[in-house]
């Protein structure tokens, strides 16, 4: 009686592993936006980074690329990945998988800009997704994968692979003082707007009241940017890089006008130290990219 139960044992598990493996196209790497998942490694990479990612997630999250807009109901899930003979509990483990992928596509269930939820029915990948061995089959020739214009633009910014490791600590600290620092700037400005407009006057500077005015409102638009960043780094918000990506061309523009803020201390300081100062605050915000990067490591 216990050699015909392992026996059968076996034959499901050979079975189940068959069905875990369709369509017999070994070697598959599918590209959806800033993402790649090689099936033959087993991994799941952003930017070239690699996110971590267990066994069964990723092997739902391949049912899905295979089938892009089109839906992947759970129970061809259950039957491809788990296997009609399956003891556990099903749902509470394709919940939990769907929501590890979530988790490391930064997707929201709410909002979803990959895995959506099709209520009574199951789930369906929304990104165009490309793959190496049958692009053809799998992807959509005339649909661009998001962020790929990013990349092709970005070129002269620090690339993932171009980074040190550090430690996540070191990293979110780091973060947090930057954040703070800026805080510093928004509301040393806004408390001294009267020594600041006296300022504007000596120098001649011209349309001095527009320029005060530009001055009042980023710092306004500016301090909860910054007190979001810091909430999300003290929490350790695994979204603050697909946020931060979102805001960073308009931060970058911003932080490059702030990067001028030791001329407010004029009254106090020489010229000379200034200037030196502005330097390091030209070349922050894209210190300040480059750590949320090594953020999305999650090392």
């Amino acid at each position: 009686m216990g050699r015909d139960r392992k026996n059968r044992f076996r034959t499901s598990s050979k079975l189940n592993w068959k069905l875990r493996m369709p369509d017999d196209h070994p070697g598959r790497v599918f590209r959806f936006g800033v993402f790649e998942a090689n099936e033959t490694a087993g991994e799941l990479r952003k930017h070239g980074v690699r996110i971590k990612l267990h066994s069964q997630p990723f092997k739902v999250l391949l049912l899905l690329l295979e089938r892009p807009m089109g839906i992947v109901t759970r129970e061809e899930m259950r039957h491809r990945l788990w296997g009609a003979e399956t003891f556990v509990d099903f749902d509470h483990g394709l919940n939990t998988a769907v929501n590890k992928i979530r988790e490391a596509l930064g997707d929201s269930a709410s909002v979803p800009r990959y895995v959506e939820t099709v209520s009574g029915k199951g789930y369906r990948f929304l990104a165009p997704v490309t793959a190496d061995s049958d692009p053809g089959k799998y992807a959509n020739p005339a649909a661009e994968p998001p962020g790929a214009t990013e990349l092709s633009a970005g070129t002269f910014l620090t690339t993932p692979e171009e980074l040190p490791t550090a430690s996540r600590m070191l990293v979110r600290t780091l973060l947090l003082l930057i954040q703070l620092m800026y805080l510093g700037f928004y509301i040393g400005a806004l408390a001294n707007l009267t020594e600041i407009d006296e300022i504007f006057l000596e120098t001649a500077l011209p349309h001095p009241a527009a320029v005060m005015s530009l001055l009042v409102a980023t710092a306004a638009v500016l301090i909860p940017v910054r007190l979001f960043i810091v909430v999300a780094v003290a929490l350790d918000f695994q979204n603050l890089p697909s946020k931060f990506r979102r805001l960073f061309p308009v931060l970058l523009i911003l932080d490059l006008a702030w990067a001028v803020s030791p001329f407010l201390l004029i009254h106090h300081i020489n010229t000379g130290l200034a200037l030196g100062l502005s330097a390091p605050l030209v070349y922050l915000p894209f210190a300040q990219r480059s750590l949320v990067l090594m953020y999305s490591r999650g090392v």
